[in-house]
C-alpha cells in the first residue's frame, strides 16, 4: 500500500480530445470495484465539471478544489459520490494561490487521504499541470496521433526540471481507431506504440480503444456522465479499462517511494507561531526522517523563508573529507549557489563554516557524485524545483539548546540577529 501518503495518479497532455478525462473517472470507478476497500479520490483543475456530472449524488456539490489550494485539508473537502468513489468539486474560478509549483504536493501531506488519489488536468502546461505532475506518483499520457505524442515531451521536460522521476511517466494510446491503417498497414497503436518507445517512453501494455458507444455516455439530454463499466461492458474499452486498473493497483502494491516534493512533510503542531506551519517541515531534508533527538539542527532558507529541522549527524555525512569536516559543537553553515552550479560537471556548492558569534572559521565546497543527490537536497531546503531556483543562501544552525528554541517570539528575533551578523560578514569579502 501507499503508507502514509496517497498514491497520486495525474493524467495530463497537452492536447485536448485525447480521451484524458474519460480516462481519468473511468479509471477511478474501476479501481473501486476492483478493491472495494481502496479509498479513490478524484478532482479536476480544468472547468468543464465532468467529474462531478459523472459522481455527484443528486446534482448538488460541497466546497471546491479550490480550497484545497487554500490550505483546506483534502479530507475535510471530499466528498462521497456514485460508484464509492470521493471527489473535489470542480471551480470556474480557480486561479494559482502563489508561484510555488511544489504547493500542492506538500498540501498532499497533510490531506488526510489514503489510497489513491487522481487528478485530471487541463490540456495547457499551466501551474496547476505543473504542480499536479510534480506530485505524481504515476503520470498517465494520453495519446491518440502523433501530434499529441510530440506534446508528451513538453510534460515529461517538465517533471524532470521539477525533479521529478522520468519513469514515474506512462504513454497510453488513446481513442484508437482498429479500422484505420497507415502506409505499409501498420495500425494506429503499432504506431503510436513504436514512436513512443523510440523517443524512450514507457508505454503501456493496454490502450483505450475509439468507441461510440463509450462517447455516447458523456452525451445525452441529461448532464449525467456514465461510466464503462455500468454502461458499456459490452465494448472492448471494458476490458481494456480493467487491464488499466490492474497494472495502477500492481504499481500501488509496489510501495513505491512518494514524489520527490512529497518526501519532506510540513509540521501541523497548532502551537507553531503564526505563518510558521506552512513553511516549516519537521523532517531532516538530508535523509527524509523526522529530525528528532538531541543533535538537531535547524535551517532557513533566506528566499523562501523555508525553515526546519535537520540531524546534525547528516550535515556531517554532507561535508565529510572537506575542509567543513569535522562540524564543531555549534556553528553556521552558509550554503551559497546561483544558477551555474547546475551546469558544473562536478555538481558542488560554495559552503562557509561561521562561529555563533558571526566569525568566519572555514569555506569548502560541498561537492555531489551525481545531480539526482543535489536536486533532491536543493528541492528539499527550499521547497522548490531546481528550475525555480537563481541565486540562493541557505543557513543550517546547532549547537543552540533546544534547537525548537528558535520557534518562539524571542528566539526568532535571536536567529534575526545572527543572519543579519554572518550576511554582514559574508557582504564584507
Amino acid at each position: 500500500m501507499t503508507g502514509r501518503f496517497p498514491f497520486v495518479i495525474t493524467v495530463a497532455s497537452e492536447k485536448g480530445g485525447v480521451g484524458k478525462t474519460t480516462i481519468a473517472t473511468n479509471l477511478a470507478v474501476y479501481l473501486k470495484a476492483l478493491r472495494e476497500d481502496l479509498p479513490v479520490t478524484i478532482a479536476s483543475f480544468d472547468n468543464h465539471f465532468s467529474v462531478d456530472n459523472m459522481f455527484a449524488i443528486g446534482g448538488t456539490c460541497g466546497t471546491s478544489v479550490a480550497e484545497l489550494f487554500a490550505g483546506h485539508p483534502a479530507s475535510e473537502l471530499v466528498q462521497l459520490g456514485e460508484y464509492g468513489v470521493q471527489f473535489l468539486a470542480s471551480s470556474r474560478q480557480l486561479s494559482p494561490p502563489d508561484d510555488d509549483q511544489g504547493h500542492l504536493a506538500h498540501l498532499l501531506n497533510t490531506s488526510g487521504l489514503e489510497g489513491v488519489l487522481i487528478l485530471d488536468t487541463r490540456p495547457i502546461l499551466d501551474y496547476f499541470t505543473r504542480s499536479a505532475l510534480l506530485a505524481a506518483d504515476m503520470v498517465l499520457v494520453p495519446v491518440k496521433d502523433r501530434p499529441s505524442l510530440v506534446n508528451a515531451a513538453s510534460l515529461l521536460q517538465a517533471l524532470k526540471l521539477g525533479g521529478g522521476d522520468r519513469d514515474r511517466l506512462w504513454v497510453l494510446p488513446s481513442l484508437v481507431d482498429g479500422r484505420l491503417r497507415l502506409k505499409e498497414d501498420i495500425g494506429i497503436r503499432d504506431f503510436l506504440v513504436a514512436s513512443a518507445q523510440e523517443r524512450g517512453y514507457q508505454v503501456l501494455d493496454t490502450y483505450i480503444s475509439k468507441s461510440p458507444k463509450v462517447e455516447s455516455l458523456a452525451t445525452n439530454l441529461s448532464s449525467r456522465v456514465y461510466p464503462v463499466l455500468t454502461h458499456a461492458r459490452s465494448t472492448a474499452v471494458h476490458t481494456q479499462f480493467r487491464d488499466l486498473a490492474d497494472f495502477v493497483l500492481q504499481k500501488l502494491d509496489e510501495g513505491r517511494e512518494p514524489s520527490a516534493l512529497r518526501r519532506v512533510r510540513p509540521l501541523t503542531d497548532t502551537t507553531m507561531p503564526p505563518g510558521l506551519g506552512r513553511r516549516l517541515v519537521g523532517e531532516c531534508p538530508l535523509c527524509g526522517i523526522p529530525a528528532e533527538g538531541s543533535d538537531p539542527g535547524y535551517f532557513h532558507d533566506l528566499r523562501s523563508r523555508r525553515q526546519g529541522f535537520f540531524h546534525l549527524a547528516c550535515l556531517g555525512k554532507l561535508v565529510d573529507g572537506g575542509m567543513l569536516d569535522p562540524l564543531p559543537a555549534s556553528g553556521i553553515l552558509v550554503v551559497r549557489f546561483g544558477e551555474e552550479d547546475f551546469l558544473m560537471e562536478d555538481f558542488s556548492l560554495e559552503a562557509s563554516l561561521f562561529t555563533l558569534s558571526g566569525d568566519e572559521s572555514a569555506s569548502d565546497r560541498i561537492r555531489f557524485e551525481r545531480p539526482e543527490p543535489l536536486s533532491d537536497f536543493l528541492q528539499a531546503m527550499t521547497g522548490r524545483p531546481p528550475s525555480e531556483l537563481y541565486r540562493e543562501t541557505l543557513l543550517l544552525f546547532w549547537g543552540e539548546s533546544p534547537a525548537s528554541g528558535y520557534l518562539s517570539r524571542e528566539g526568532r528575533r535571536h536567529l534575526a540577529g545572527l543572519r543579519r551578523r554572518v550576511m554582514r560578514e559574508i557582504a564584507l569579502r
